[in-house]
């Protein structure tokens, strides 16, 4: 992962205030510890309020100067930090002015920061330098118009989903949410999906990986690196409920070891779809034609 000597004139950090004051306890200790060590930084905490704020709060920021706009939360509020300093750096092709995205763990997932950290947030900033990791570019083409969004992490569909509303749902502990795991599988309707070249899929998950962990304790793969412009795809056809509970329980626990990895990864949805990017739930309508690329380089973080 390539470095790049490059500062920023401020430090904001975003959380949720709702979370179990986990996350706003987080950042009140991150603030007074920056302040300790960078007296001239300012350090601002800025609570979110409603969904879709953080995303909001980190455009507004990156509008001006160069500011470093930390989630302290999960992946969802990271989410939605990258994509507000995405929106602005889309509208500023070429700039060297890119706001920096990081994240602190400080919600039920932390998947970005569990793949790609290397030292604390604190150390850090006083190391003063960022580095470029890419990004999944997520486009959605129906007869209404296009959207497009970033992933941190994953794209997926299927288990995938499935598997997060059952972790979420569990009590905390590794047995536990393993559990959680197999019960999805009992509830899981296999996916059908057309690829760019026709053909048909039949799938009980497809997974688009940018990390190599995912879902609390899920190793999707041993050979995917955040940086390379690639991306893994796990494609699982549809198969017998115990075959497929074995391999969700493997990567819940030894990992899946190496996958195909590409670029671009494109296919046409047959019926309304649940897909899930970076832990958040979005609807993938029928005939929707449907794009994931590796946005190469693409946020500008920390640590």
């Amino acid at each position: 992962m390539a470095d790049v000597d490059e500062s920023f004139d401020r430090v904001v950090l975003v959380y949720n205030p709702v979370n179990r004051r986990v996350p706003r306890t987080i950042a009140e200790g991150l603030q007074e510890e920056l302040r300790v060590r960078h007296p001239a930084l300012p350090v601002t905490l800025v609570p979110t309020t409603h969904a879709g704020h953080a995303r909001e709060l980190a455009a507004a920021e990156a509008e001006v100067g160069r500011p470093l706009v930390v989630a302290v939360s999960g992946d969802g509020v990271f989410s939605e930090v990258v994509n507000g300093v995405m929106e602005v750096a889309d509208r500023r092709p070429g700039t060297s002015r890119q706001a920096v995205a990081a994240v602190v763990a400080g919600g039920n997932a932390n998947d970005h920061r569990r793949s790609t950290r290397r030292m604390s947030t604190v150390d850090a900033v006083a190391n003063g330098r960022t580095r470029r990791l890419d990004l999944l570019r997520l486009t959605v083409t129906t007869d209404t118009g296009v959207t497009t969004r970033y992933a941190h992490s994953y794209v997926g569909l299927g288990l995938t989903p499935l598997m997060a509303i059952g972790l979420n749902r569990a009590s905390r502990g590794t047995w536990k949410e393993l559990l959680a795991v197999v019960r999805t599988v009992g509830t899981l309707a296999p996916v059908e999906v057309v690829t760019a070249d026709g053909e048909v899929l039949c799938l009980d998950s497809l997974v688009l990986a940018n990390v190599e962990r995912m879902a609390k304790y899920g190793r999707v793969s041993r050979s995917g690196q955040p940086d390379d412009g690639l991306f893994e795809v796990l494609a699982w056809p549809h198969r017998r409920r115990w075959r497929l509970g074995l391999t969700a329980v493997r990567a819940a626990t030894v990992g899946l070891g190496h996958q195909t990895r590409t670029r671009r990864y494109a296919f046409r949805t047959t019926s309304d779809l649940p897909a899930q990017v970076d832990g958040e739930l979005v609807a993938l309508p029928a005939g929707a034609q449907v794009t994931v690329e590796s946005a190469h380089h693409a946020l500008l973080t920390i640590g």
